[in-house]
């Protein structure tokens, strides 16, 4: 038997999923493994990481298994939602090394209907938190 869905189609629901974790635990590898499960099912995707992370390629966002993304690197967590416009869902790499402004444009755009998937540390090398994972 077939059950019509009820949820009313005009509103959207976006979601925030967050990978967090210590070095080399594969966060922006399982990141890297979701965004392009979304770009396969030919859904709008952005990709996002800190202006100052460029250990690998300024301009993608590359796991330590090699696996890597197109992203865009951005000075401040305040220039995602603008680049972000019209994205189905919005990574975000190495959420640590952005402002405190981060969390509020997480819920922004949930709360705008789309899915973020952020990742980063929980911890600093010394085991203190991240104030990002705090919240």
């Amino acid at each position: 038997m077939f059950l019509e869905n009820t949820v009313n189609h005009k509103e959207q629901f976006g979601w925030i999923e967050v990978i967090c974790g210590s070095m080399f635990s594969g966060k922006t590898e399982e990141l890297i493994r979701r965004l392009k499960r979304a770009q396969f099912a030919r859904q709008r995707v952005e990709i996002f990481k800190p202006a100052l992370d460029t250990r690998y390629d300024e301009e993608m966002v590359v796991s330590h298994d090699s696996n890597e993304i197109r992203s865009t690197p951005v000075p401040a967590a305040a220039n995602i939602p603008i680049l972000a416009d019209g994205c189905d869902v919005v990574g975000i790499d190495e959420a640590q090394f952005f402002d405190d402004e981060i969390v509020r444009v997480c819920n922004d755009l949930a709360n705008k209907g789309v899915r973020v998937i952020v990742a980063g540390l929980d911890m600093d090398f010394k085991g203190n938190p991240f104030g990002l994972c705090l919240t």
